[in-house]
């Protein structure tokens, strides 16, 4: 039998040594740094914060340098409007009422610059408003004074009113040189222009006039209706006539109502007075008249008023002299020939009514009479004196 060979013991390992064990520990502290090399958290806090504000600080400093020390844009020539550096980066436009020359600008009279545009003078502007209007009113109150007089002038030459311009009180007091002031007029004259109506003369010389429209607004309040009325003449003229004559149809037709009613009220008065007269002249036997004097009736019942207009009692006298209860006839009294009314009391219907009121009068009278004369009595006999 083959033997068989035997392992050797592996030999057992042995512990490692504390030389070997310190060396790898002073290996790694110097290969790690320390624990204060790194900043905790607030210090890195504070570190972002220095660091952010000093890039502010930077891009502020350098936007100021940059904007200050800037040299601005020149301007395009106004001549050069088609080349391609007009519209080029290098230059600003040239704005509109200015002229630019090697990069510079200069505004029109008229106008001011602000930055890069040229805006209208606001003085100027004004004073040449107030010239145009000026020049309006003058040459509209003129033609309109000759539309309503026929006194004024309706063309007038564009010298003339440069000429009045001239000595107007804004040119004095208005604060602008002689130049402004003469830009100013042209401006108001150019306005005028648009404004009014204007021609040419055979001379050559300019005229301005009113519009036909505008000047309606200067005519004179009396003026507009005389030309009113004078237009419409042809309707206005039928129109008050026939609102006249009815306005007179109407009065007439008043009147006559008026006299007609007021003369049967007098009528019927006259009636009463001439049948109580009657009534009364034969009650007492003759002692009165049984007529009555027609003038002096009439100014008894008649307002003095109504005494100036004859007609009323025309129609009164002709109702009378209608009616068969009166007798009418002259008689002489006192010298003179008066006609005279008289009522006939026989055959009357309202004689009795009347009968009855002067009986009933009588009997007021006698009882008033024995009253009387029974105090009388009394008083004699009390032995009082009469009192008359």
């Amino acid at each position: 039998m083959s033997s068989i060979p035997k392992k050797r013991p592996k030999p057992n390992a042995k512990p490692p040594s504390s030389s070997s064990s310190s060396s790898t520990s002073s290996l790694s502290s110097l290969m790690e740094p320390p624990q204060s090399f790194f900043p905790s958290t607030n210090e890195f806090l504070r570190l972002v914060a220095v660091l952010a504000i000093a890039i502010i600080v930077a891009l502020g400093c350098n936007l100021l340098a940059t904007t200050f020390n800037r040299q601005p844009k020149p301007f395009c020539d106004s001549g050069d409007i088609d080349s391609p550096d007009a519209m080029s980066d290098f230059c600003e436009p040239c704005p509109s009422n200015g002229e630019c020359y090697q990069g510079k600008l200069e505004c029109m009279r008229g106008y001011t610059q602000h930055g890069k545009f040229c805006v209208e003078d606001g003085d100027i502007n004004e004073t040449a408003k107030k010239l145009s209007e000026w020049v309006e009113i003058h040459l509209c109150e003129a033609y309109a004074q000759f539309l309503c007089d026929g006194i004024g002038t309706v063309w007038v030459r564009e010298d003339d009113v440069w000429k009045e311009l001239d000595g107007h009180e804004l040119m004095k007091n208005g604060g602008l040189d002689s130049a402004t002031y003469i830009y100013a007029k042209q401006r108001a004259m150019d306005a005028v222009g648009r404004l009014l109506e204007t021609r040419t003369n055979p001379r050559g010389i300019k005229e301005l006039k009113c519009p036909d429209l505008l000047v309606e607004r200067y005519k004179p309040f009396p003026c507009r209706i005389r030309q009113w009325l004078t237009e419409h003449a042809l309707i206005i003229f039928p129109v008050c006539v026939l609102l006249l004559g009815c306005t007179i149809l109407l009065k007439k037709v008043r009147r006559r109502q008026y006299l007609s009613s007021r003369a049967e009220e007098l009528y019927h008065q006259v009636c009463e007075i001439l049948e109580e007269n009657a009534l009364t002249s034969n009650s007492i036997n003759g002692e009165r008249e049984p007529w009555v004097v027609a003038s002096r009736l009439r100014d008894h019942l008649i307002l003095p008023r109504e005494r100036k207009d004859p007609v009323l009692w025309k129609k009164v006298e002709e109702l009378v002299q209608e009616d068969s209860r009166v007798d009418r006839y002259p008689k002489l009294v006192k010298g003179e020939s008066k006609v005279v009314w008289e009522w006939q009391v026989e055959g009357s219907l309202s004689s009795s009514r009347l009968r009855k009121k002067v009986e009933a009068s009588k009997l007021k009278s006698a009882e008033g009479m024995g009253i009387s004369s029974d105090q009388q009595r009394n008083a004699l006999k009390a032995g009082e004196p009469l009192s008359y």
